[in-house]
């Protein structure tokens, strides 16, 4: 790679970084499958660096190949992941544990989605993504991403950290 084009690379790195491992957090679940997810991610935009960077919109196609490497995660090892929604000893509770405990209760939520669902999800409602971009991310219709998405919201409503917060909230359901 040219010198101009790896600083290129290294400046959309720095620019990206905290955005593309947050969204790999919410498909993962786990900070450091999220790290893993991003690096593995960033590799291999690095080594198609040169066609990448020629596109309308890189960071779309980075968020795509994000994606399929998540996909590729539990193909190869189908892993199982159980999240806590809390730490098992809190002092008292106020609006801001309130938030925490709902953060985690939709964190352990999206984990219980099955990969695509939670694919959409997370790129329709958390990165707010049209339905359109979803459907370009994941390489699929506009119809798959609209279908997923009300069977991942209707799996949400239903988990019960969640419909438990609805419920102390007022009946105000958490989008994010």
């Amino acid at each position: 790679m040219q010198a101009e084009q790896e600083d290129r690379f290294q400046e959309f790195v720095r620019a990206r970084w905290s955005r593309l491992v947050r969204t790999a957090y919410l498909l993962t679940g786990d900070v450091h499958h999220a790290e893993d997810l991003t690096q593995t991610a960033l590799a291999k935009a690095y080594r198609s660096w040169r066609r990448i960077s020629r596109s309308d919109n890189p960071e779309a196609y980075v968020r795509r190949m994000l994606v399929s490497c998540n996909s590729d995660r539990f193909r190869k090892r189908r892993v199982s992941e159980a999240l806590t929604a809390a730490p098992p000893d809190r002092a008292g509770r106020d609006e801001a544990t309130g938030r925490v405990d709902e953060r985690g209760s939709l964190l352990a939520g999206l984990a219980q989605l099955p990969a695509r669902q939670r694919a959409v999800v997370v790129l329709r409602y958390w990165e707010d993504l049209s339905e359109a971009e979803v459907a370009e991310v994941l390489g699929c219709s506009q119809g798959t991403v609209k279908s997923q998405a009300s069977k991942g919201l209707a799996k949400l409503r239903t988990y019960p950290g969640l419909a438990a917060s609805r419920t102390v909230s007022g009946g105000q359901g958490g989008s994010r």
